[in-house]
């Protein structure tokens, strides 16, 4: 029986370098999806996200074209609350809430909230 030959995707991802770069720009590119399926889920545009999350429109637009590569922690959740969303911190049956502070509030910032265990 002939060895299958290898594509030229297969030969490149065993490259240290390159699998490790393709991975990095993968999971941007996972994100980026993620946020537009929402986005278009929930009928928000870039400017009505961007208002709702009290975020720039230009931050917004950046994460959805994949072009801004780090979120900030208090930029994400404020994103996913936009949505709906809770987002919880969890080890064993321990279960946190991560909450962003309202921006009339004078603390800035990430507040814990504990959360009843599963």
């Amino acid at each position: 029986m002939a060895k299958r030959k290898l594509s030229t995707f297969e030969r490149e991802m065993k490259n240290p370098a390159f699998r490790k770069a393709f991975n990095e720009s993968y999971k941007r590119l996972l994100f980026s999806e993620l946020l537009i399926a929402l986005m278009e889920d929930d009928e928000k545009s870039v400017r009505s996200l961007a208002e709702e999350a009290d975020l720039s429109p230009t931050i917004i637009q950046g994460l959805r074209s994949g072009k801004q590569h780090d979120i900030r922690m208090s930029n994400f959740l404020k994103i996913a609350h936009a949505f709906g969303y809770k987002v919880f911190i969890e080890k064993g049956g321990d279960k946190i809430a991560l909450e962003e502070e309202h921006k009339k509030s004078k603390k800035k910032g990430i507040i814990f909230v504990a959360a009843e265990a599963a």
